[in-house]
This record gives C-alpha cells, structure tokens and sequence, in this order.
C-alpha cells in the first residue's frame, strides 16, 4: 500500500488508534480548508509542514476521549481502504500485509478485528461505504483513505475512485486537492 505510507498514516504520537484516523483527517481537513478558501495562490500541493491538525471536536476529528467515535471512524476508514485494495479483483500480498498491519494497529477488540479480516474476504460493498458518510467531512476522509490504501495504476482503481467521488458528491476541485494533499505526502514518505 503505497510503498508503506498507510502504514505510517495508522500511526501517531497519541496512541495507535488516535493517530491513524488523526493523521487522516489532518490530510482531509488541509485539503477541505483549501478548497473552501479557493487557495489560488499556489497551484502547488501543500508539503508535511502545510498540514492542519483537524480540530479535535469536529467530523473529522472526534474528541480523544470519544473512543466510540474514534474507533468508529476507524473501522470506516479501514473499510475502505480494504475496498479499493480489492477493486481490481484481487489483494496481492502486500496489500494484505498492510491492511493487516492497519487492523492490528487500530487497538480493536478481537471482535472487530475478526469483523474486518473478514470484510477482506467480501466483494466491495461501495453503497455501504457511501452509506457511512454522514458529513461532508467524512466523505472527504473516506476518499483520503482511499487515495492512500493502493497506488492507483489499474482502470479499475482508477474507475472506482471515480465512481466513489461521483458517489460521495464530491467536489471535482476538493478531489483534485485531496488528490495534491495525498500525493505530496508520498513524494516525503
């Protein structure tokens, strides 16, 4: 998965779990701030140090103490992350190890965590995904999430990245800078 970059993404000074979805929603919440101030002054995508911690409190970051709605958030984040590791009809072992690795990280109760290993093993359930996000905050996190599970060089993830905004109702200018915000952490990792 991206040549390691979700796993550094699943990973943060606050704990395992705090930091994965912290560390995406900093990278959903720069790209949304950006968009919505029509940031035309730099066509070029935001480094490391450009990033804006999502305040905590808010969609893209519930409340540390808030560990229902962390791990929530969590699971959904990882849900589809799973879902377009499959979308090309398989899950090579890499991509296994990773989602793996990103199940372990999330400190889950063995329940959840047999909930999710088994999700690997469904076909992609785009309406259920889609069903989840409940905010526009989220919807931009699932499509971070999804930007940094697969480096996108198939039609078919290239298709359902597509169809997963289109899905979303994502903005075609909020796309392109999650899209920057994504890319310019792999150029550092």
């Amino acid at each position: 998965m991206a040549g390691g970059l979700a796993s550094s993404m699943l990973t943060g000074k606050k704990g395992l779990k705090v930091g994965g979805v912290a560390a995406v929603g900093a990278l959903a919440y720069t790209a949304y701030q950006r968009f919505n101030n029509k940031d035309t002054s730099s066509t070029l995508p935001a480094t490391a140090t450009d990033l804006v911690a999502a305040p905590p409190g808010t969609a893209f970051m519930p409340e540390e103490s808030d560990d229902v709605a962390i791990e929530a958030l969590g699971l959904l984040l990882v849900r589809a992350m799973i879902a377009v590791a499959r979308v090309d009809g398989r899950l090579d072992a890499q991509e296994s190890q990773s989602i793996f690795q990103k199940i372990q990280s999330l400190e889950l109760d063995s329940n959840s965590q047999a909930l999710l290993v088994e999700e690997m093993g469904h076909p992609v359930d785009m309406d259920a995904i889609v069903n989840s996000a409940t905010t526009p905050e989220i919807t931009a996190e699932i499509y971070t999430a999804s930007l940094l599970a697969v480096e996108v060089d198939t039609a078919a993830e290239k298709g359902y990245l597509g169809m997963l905004a289109a899905r979303l109702r994502l903005p075609s200018e909020l796309v392109v800078e999650l899209e920057q915000q994504v890319e310019a952490q792999r150029a550092i990792a």
